[in-house]
């Protein structure tokens, strides 16, 4: 009979969430070979404790940002309202549900650009990486809370600053924090109804200098009042002719690399692809102020290149995150990477811009048989990688 190694029975342990009504099997989405992080956090494991000990919540439950869906499959009986800005935390928790063997119906969800229709008995909030976006979503839940709706706010003691205690009372109304348990907070809020309505500063809006559009930036994209750093390095020294037919956004948060490109050369497709619903829409809205070019722009919620075929573009630009949620790592940018070289035409070349210290020369050399030095100062570097293997 086949062994089965210690190594591998610890990662089916950290495969299983068990909470109060049961246990449950989830994974990080997409999936990875050999996955070393738990697609659940002991804030998910201190909500689902301290539900145990509440009244039974019967109907009207709103979670928001739940990363991979660990409460949503937990509390799936309650037939939840999942509130996300990740399209793939959208699909890793439709995954989670199929393999838990729980009817995807079970679990309405909703994208960040769109506001809950209904008054929440119950809401969950698991802290977000960008507290702007916990500012927006608490605004737009204020008109909806009764009195008496139940309020638990979430996350890892590390990732929680003094400001979300003070969004919480300025937006939502008095909190009171419990006992800290595996370096994880909670937070109950009362909902203070004589509170004045809030004005949600979401979207903002900053001028792109030199182009006369105005950028529309929702609250969860970054560099939301200014063009950032990075991204103006790569401008700088950006090279796109007409060869170039297919030019891909990759991560595009706001578009400013697609948009300028298309600006460029309007006989261009651009394609804008990032996995935040707010990104994608920020992307949208900007582009269109090139008026008549939009009908050749294309917007894609998706996991990286996954769904473009292989050799079908030309250009590829791309500055690319370093961290997933609240875990800082590189295997977001090497995903890039990987599907860059699988998509780009026989004569493409991927543009990516980065700090020094990441060394993506050397992961680039993975896929890719040339990779240039555009150019560097002491915070960024510029690549372009060409001839994929």
């Amino acid at each position: 009979m086949k062994q089965i190694s210690q190594a591998t029975v610890a990662r089916q342990a950290d495969r299983i969430l068990s909470a109060p009504w049961g246990d449950w099997a989830l994974e990080r989405f997409p999936r990875r070979p050999r996955e070393l992080l738990r697609a659940w956090d002991a804030a998910d494991e201190f909500v689902l404790q301290h539900l145990q000990a509440l009244p039974p919540v019967m109907s009207r439950v709103l979670i928001a940002n739940d990363s991979f869906g660990a409460l949503s499959v937990a509390l799936s009986a309650l037939q939840p309202l999942n509130w996300s800005d990740s399209w793939l935390a959208h699909q890793g928790m439709r995954a989670n549900l199929v393999a838990n063997g729980i009817n995807e119906v079970q679990v309405r969800t909703l994208p960040s650009t769109g506001s809950p229709d209904f008054s929440p008995g119950l809401v969950i909030i698991k802290v977000p990486k960008t507290l702007a976006l916990l500012e927006d979503q608490l605004t737009r839940l204020q008109p909806l809370l009764a009195a008496d709706s139940r309020v638990l706010v979430a996350g890892m003691a590390k990732g929680m600053s003094t400001a979300v205690w003070q969004l919480l009372a300025r937006i939502i109304g008095p909190t009171q924090t419990e006992p800290a348990r595996k370096k994880a907070q909670l937070i109950k809020v009362t909902v203070d109804s004589n509170l004045p309505a809030t004005l949600n500063p979401y979207p903002t809006h900053w001028l792109y200098e030199g182009t006369g559009l105005r950028i529309v930036n929702h609250a969860n994209v970054f560099s939301s009042q200014r063009l950032d750093i990075g991204t103006r390095f790569m401008l700088q020294h950006l090279q796109i002719d007409s060869r170039h037919k297919d030019i891909v956004d990759l991560g595009c948060g706001n578009g400013i690399l697609g948009v300028t490109a298309g600006a460029r050369f309007t006989e261009a497709r651009v394609h804008f692809v990032d996995e935040s619903y707010m990104a994608i829409e920020s992307a949208r809205q900007n582009f269109a102020q090139l008026n008549s070019l939009l009908p050749r722009a294309h917007f894609h919620l998706a996991d990286g290149l996954s769904d473009f075929p292989s050799a079908t573009v030309d250009l590829i630009l791309c500055n690319p995150p370093f961290h997933e949620n609240h875990a800082v790592g590189d295997s977001v940018a090497l995903s890039m990477f990987q599907g860059a070289a699988r998509a780009l035409r026989a004569q493409g070349e991927l543009w990516v811009v980065g700090n020094r210290h990441l060394g993506y020369h050397v992961k680039l050399k993975r896929w890719f048989s040339r990779v240039e030095l555009v150019a560097s100062n002491s915070k960024f570097v510029l690549f372009k990688a060409s001839k994929n293997r």
